[in-house]
């Protein structure tokens, strides 16, 4: 594994990468019982000159590092995920396209499992925080989201209050989920775009963040414990917030402003 390189674990994910872009799959790995199953893609990786190769679970163990690798794995060259401009963020509003903003969430995991709620409900991008202790697609999120990474579109944004600024310029109501204190889950008056800011997993939204959001909002719980996974919290947030009577079609990869990176 060369430094510029990640790789891709499971079936659902690695198939999401082979269909929306099967060039940047640099080589590919899998067991016996998967062979059956990747004929289309090791034709394509024949084609290209690229190594491919079915390989015992020990070694497949290796390349992945995890023993969660689903019985395939793709290694890819990773991008770094690229930073929106205000000429962005004006076209996403102008085509009323919602976004998941994340504020520092540190979990992979977590991150993977947000990217797949999100890609669930056609949301077409996540904006994460470029601060080194923010979660970053790799491994482990991809794995999670199950092949939400290539579904959703991410990008970062160093400064997160000023980019929760330019939204709201822009027409977005910027919803930022709260503990406690906020107000019901209901989708924006004039059915505009929202954009939904979630915390960091143990100390929830910064305080600068929190400010920039337009309003505020708290699932209400039974108090057994205090929060819900911030996961749980996004599915439960986004259908809220998407609740106007009428039902949306996702948006298509291919409308966004961004090209999506290869990560």
């Amino acid at each position: 594994m060369r430094d510029s390189e990640i790789t891709i674990c499971g079936l659902a994910a690695v198939r999401a990468r082979f269909q929306r872009d099967p060039s940047s799959i640099v080589r590919l790995f899998f067991d016996l019982p998967t062979s059956k199953k990747v004929g289309a893609m090791c034709r394509s990786m024949a084609a290209a000159r690229k190594v491919y190769r079915c390989v015992e679970p020990a070694e497949l163990e290796k390349i992945a590092t995890s023993v969660h690798h689903g019985g395939i794995v793709a290694v890819v060259e990773d991008t770094p995920p690229p930073a929106p401009t205000s000429a962005d963020v004006a076209v996403w509003g102008a085509r009323g396209e919602n976004l998941v903003v994340l504020d520092r969430i540190g979990n992979a995991h977590n991150l993977g499992a947000v990217v797949r709620t999100a890609a669930y409900f056609g949301v077409p991008r996540i904006v994460i925080s470029a601060e080194p202790g923010s979660a970053r697609p790799g491994a482990a999120a991809y794995r999670v989201a199950e092949g939400g990474m290539d579904a959703v579109e991410i990008c970062t944004t160093p400064a997160i209050p000023t980019f929760l600024r330019s939204l709201s310029a822009s027409g977005f109501d910027v919803v930022g989920a709260a503990t406690r204190g906020g107000g019901g889950v209901k989708a924006p008056k004039a059915g505009g775009p929202w954009a939904l800011v979630l915390g960091n997993e143990e100390h929830g939204l910064a305080p600068s963040v929190q400010s920039a959001c337009t309003r505020l909002v708290t699932i209400p719980g039974s108090g057994g414990v205090e929060s819900l996974n911030v996961s749980a919290a996004a599915a439960i947030l986004i259908h809220g917030l998407s609740s106007t009577g009428e039902e949306k079609k996702p948006h298509a990869r291919n409308h966004l402003p961004i090209k999506p990176s290869v990560r």
